[in-house]
């Protein structure tokens, strides 16, 4: 153990830190925000793994797979809170991208950092959600080598599932595993053994692209706005406002569409630019998969 750890970037010593105990808030605060500034610059370096990664996820998505994101500690919990978020964002059906956390949902409140040792619950994690070959397990580890996150891989693999993986170190245990690795290299944190900070940001930076670029791909946007069924008061007067400047309808006008609509921003756009009936607009986007700006192109609208 001694050995592999001190082969971790993550592991070894930040000498651009050696005084932060010592030296004033203010400049505490710039040495974080220092070592920060370096991370964008290293996800950027994993662009084309990135891309790889993105890729399979949107085949995964479009051949009926599920998406998992299996990590333990900081990396759980970045793996439950993208997958949380996406069904709000871009109107995701529950269950089709989930994140999987040692320890379960009891370790986002309170750490339980023992659990990532217990290598055998990875897998146990996921056959109590039936994980099968068509679904795609995506392990998130800063250390590249944590066994909870190695044992579901292995798991994975062993059902021909398709596979990638987020850490922070280069010749990371688990890049060797899977099909998809990503590795963005931060180097030492500002803090030595505090991976919640410049390594957890990258792996959020990561999640975040792969996630966005995934829905945006699948037809989750039209152009840059999120676009789809409303589930709160606040979303339903953004799409008002965005179907009012994309169409030059009146806000009150909006919200008659988007009442007609069932709260579908894609058909009520469909609706107002293509002049067509509710049940006219939904089999225009139905017929391309949700699409709506492919919808809107094969009617010579944008």
């Amino acid at each position: 153990m001694r050995e592999d750890l001190a082969r971790l970037e993550t592991e070894n010593r930040n000498m651009n830190t050696l005084n932060i105990d010592v030296v004033p808030t203010s400049e505490v605060l710039k040495m974080i925000n220092d070592e920060d500034k370096t991370v964008a610059y290293a996800v950027e370096k994993q662009l084309p793994a990135i891309t790889e990664l993105t890729d399979a996820y949107i085949r995964t998505l479009q051949s009926g797979g599920r998406i998992f994101y299996i990590g333990a500690g900081t990396s759980g919990r970045l793996a439950y809170i993208d997958a949380a978020e996406l069904m709000p964002t871009y109107s995701m059906d529950e269950g089709i991208i989930e994140g999987i956390m040692a320890g379960g949902l009891p370790a986002m409140k309170r750490a339980r950092e023992f659990e990532e040792d217990k290598a055998e619950n990875g897998t146990r994690d996921l056959k109590e959600r039936n994980f099968c070959a068509k679904d795609m397990l995506i392990g998130v580890a800063a250390s590249g080598r944590t066994p909870y996150v190695r044992n579901a891989l292995e798991y994975a693999r062993s059902l021909g599932a398709v596979t990638g993986s987020i850490s922070c170190v280069s010749n990371a245990e688990i890049s060797a595993m899977v099909d998809y690795p990503v590795e963005v290299v931060t180097g030492q944190e500002v803090v030595l053994g505090s991976t919640r900070m410049k390594a957890a940001t990258a792996q959020k930076l990561v999640l975040n692209m792969v996630s966005s670029a995934a829905c945006i791909r699948i037809g989750r946007t039209y152009k840059n706005y999120t676009i789809g069924k409303i589930t709160t008061e606040k979303s339903f007067y953004r799409m008002v406002r965005m179907l009012a400047k994309e169409t030059g309808v009146s806000e009150e006008e909006a919200v008659r569409y988007m009442k007609e609509a069932g709260n579908d921003g894609k058909v009520a756009l469909c609706m107002i630019k293509g002049n067509l009936s509710n049940e006219e607009a939904k089999k225009l986007v139905d017929d391309h998969e949700g699409r709506v700006r492919e919808a809107l192109r094969s009617i010579g609208l944008d």
